[in-house]
């Protein structure tokens, strides 16, 4: 009881002390909203795979058909809640004169794509729709309707990095032109040669997809997947395609689905495609976060070597504890010689700036963790703000894929960051501990 009193009327007398609780709190507080800021960055891209690329994808060689048939196959395992196509290709979209962009072209089902991934969320005109998106096009009833990302159409503003969805709506109905193209084998003296074959798209705009992920949006167009396989591949018989991708059921162990989908696939392939061993093989079937592992990989060795270095930083808060505790020491050496001759034995004197530091670690360690939540989860408005104070974007979806910074709070690496600072605060205490465990109340209370 007399070391709680001890250390309570310390925290109370001492305002020094408050010094060291401060720096506990600001050393806590930056591990905090650097470790939640990087894992966010993580789940926000792994989340931004599943939601626009689905849950398992399925990557063929070549193109193959039969697709419905395969899907129908998959969505009775039960593993599988449902599946859609994608028939992919490159190419230029011309949006007026002297404006060409270089874009990734998707053949999709527009319908079943937004069952598999959350792309109907992504439509600027259709996600408050109660019905499934369609390619039809308002006012132009004959014209072959296609999605454009919204970076393909425009650029976010330079200071704000906020794109203007209404001009952008306005884009919707416009006319546009997309050249691309397919390769062909001609037969040649006998034998074979490739050749390519230019094609030329025209399609109005039915909506604008915006997912927030700056690298997807600037690049994708999207049209039904039956009228691309008609300018690309007309000679085909049936629908192709050269992935599929995958929502699994809720309560299915990914491994096991992956296991039902690759024998699914090797049955169909086999049977179906009469397809060669090595043609199979070579298909790969990983989940969207397989997809991402090797770069969240690297964000992640870089998160720990930044908190390494701050946390080397953050060692100054231990030698100010030092300095300031031993100060208290010195003045309070009259406090402990009393305290030791009422029978207090050493370790009890030593136990007191121990259990003091430790005090201020958790005072510290908790305001630490109240500031770093704040912080954290008002991220975009603190960057808003220097954006206007000082005219500095920190923030930019170029260069950090989503158009806003990740505000979740990791509690997991908050806990071992409050108990380490906690430590280091009762460490920082331990020398003038010890220096007060070897007061000798005779010499300090000879002339009293």
């Amino acid at each position: 009881m007399l070391k709680l009193f001890l250390c309570l009327r310390y925290l109370r007398k001492k305002k020094i002390v408050f010094l060291s609780i401060a720096a506990v709190a600001l050393a806590v507080s930056l591990l905090i909203v650097v470790a939640s800021l990087f894992n966010g960055f993580i789940n926000a891209l792994k989340k931004a795979s599943v939601e626009t690329i689905g849950d398992v994808v399925l990557v063929a060689p070549i193109r193959f058909s039969q697709y419905p048939l395969f899907i129908e196959r998959l969505e009775q395992t039960g593993a599988v809640q449902a599946a859609t196509a994608t028939l992919s290709a490159q190419g230029l979209l011309h949006l007026g004169r002297g404006d060409v962009r270089a874009v990734d072209i998707w053949g999709i089902e527009a319908g079943r794509r937004a069952r598999v991934t959350d792309f109907k969320q992504s439509l600027i005109k259709q996600n408050k729709s109660s019905r499934e998106p369609s390619f039809e096009v308002p006012g132009f009833p004959d014209s072959v309707g296609g999605f454009v990302g919204v970076g393909v159409v425009t650029e976010p503003d330079e200071k704000t990095d906020e794109y203007d969805l209404g001009a952008i709506e306005e884009m919707v109905g416009r006319q546009v032109v997309l050249t691309t193209g397919s390769v062909s084998r001609a037969q040649e003296n006998g034998g074979k040669q490739a050749e390519l074959r230019r094609k030329v798209i025209k399609f109005a705009i039915a909506d604008i997809v915006f997912t927030g992920v700056y690298e997807f949006d600037k690049s994708v167009v999207c049209l039904p997947i039956e009228e691309l396989q008609k300018r690309l591949y007309p000679d085909e018989d049936g629908p192709i395609a050269n992935q599929v991708q995958i929502k699994l059921a809720g309560d299915v162990e990914t491994d096991s689905a992956l296991a039902q989908i690759h024998g699914v696939w090797y049955d169909f392939a086999d049977k179906q495609l009469d397809w060669s061993p090595y043609l199979i093989d070579e298909t790969t079937i990983t989940t969207a976060e397989e997809m991402q592992s090797q770069y969240v990989t690297e964000l992640r060795k870089q998160m720990r070597i930044l908190l390494f270095i701050f946390g080397v930083v953050n060692c100054s808060v231990v030698l100010l504890i030092i300095c300031i505790f031993y100060m208290i020491v010195k003045l309070k050496q009259k406090d402990i010689a009393i305290i030791k001759s009422c029978g207090a034995s050493s370790s009890s004197a030593a136990c007191v700036f121990v259990g003091f530091g430790a005090c201020v670690g958790i005072i510290g360690s908790g305001l630490g963790t109240a500031l770093g939540y704040v912080v954290t989860k008002n991220i975009n408005t603190i960057e808003e703000w220097v954006r206007i104070i000082f005219g500095l974007k920190l923030w930019k979806s170029s260069v950090y894929m989503f158009s806003r910074i990740p505000n979740e709070i990791s509690w997991g690496s908050a806990l071992p960051i409050v108990l380490l600072a906690v430590a280091a605060a009762a460490l920082g205490a331990l020398i003038p501990a010890i220096v007060a465990a070897r007061t000798r109340p005779v010499e300090i209370l000879r002339y009293e």
